[in-house]
């Protein structure tokens, strides 16, 4: 959930932490894009990186990294209706001072939905990212990533939108924007893998 008001500032941080400019570009640069519109934004990203001190900070720049993640599961996918927006979404927000991008994606997507959710086996696997435009003429440089999610029904708490609900894949595409679209193939694509691996690793502890 995007929180207003004033927030500390994010402290100036090492090449080697996961909110440096260096490190986002290296993951940015070791993803590769899917669809024309992933191409166009992972551009976007990585200029807008080579003049972000601090890329995480969003008191620092209207330009800033944001963190969300795809909910799999054996049902399908989980979205929420956006209630500023209006459209079915994947959970996600800012990220906090001190947090990495994979750590707020699951924050948030814990906050949002009300599930225990997990990255999967091998850790943080980002599968698409997206540039966008966001309120207050800010816009969204956008981490998005895969995360496993029990087969229990959404329970948002009061605060948060209430309708969050599992969608089939296909029910998701229809439901998705150009924003999304992209996101849903590569992130169904990868929980097909690691629905195998966590498979395979059940089996073993049996």
């Amino acid at each position: 959930m995007c929180k207003a008001g004033p927030v500390d500032p994010d402290p100036a941080v090492g090449d080697d932490d996961p909110r440096s400019a260096a490190t986002l570009r290296r993951t940015v640069l070791d993803h590769p894009a899917a669809d024309g519109r992933e191409a166009a934004s992972k551009g976007r990203f990585l200029a807008a990186l080579e003049r972000l001190d601090r890329p995480c900070d969003r008191e620092a720049d209207p330009v800033h990294v944001t963190a969300s993640a795809v909910v799999a599961g054996r049902r399908g996918t989980v979205l929420h209706l956006h209630r500023r927006l209006g459209r079915w979404l994947q959970p996600g927000g800012h990220v906090e001072p001190g947090e990495a991008p994979a750590a707020a994606a699951l924050r948030e997507s814990e906050e949002e939905t009300g599930l225990e959710l997990a990255h999967p086996p091998g850790g943080p696997h980002l599968v698409h990212l997206d540039v966008l435009p966001a309120a207050d003429g800010h816009t969204h440089l956008d981490l998005r990533y895969l995360l496993v999610a029990p087969d229990d029904d959404p329970h948002p708490p009061p605060d948060e939108s209430q309708d969050a609900r599992w969608f089939s894949w296909e029910e998701a595409a229809a439901v998705a924007d150009e924003a999304l679209a992209g996101g849903l193939r590569a992130a169904r694509a990868a929980w097909e893998r690691a629905a195998s691996a966590i498979a395979a690793k059940e089996a073993v502890g049996r």
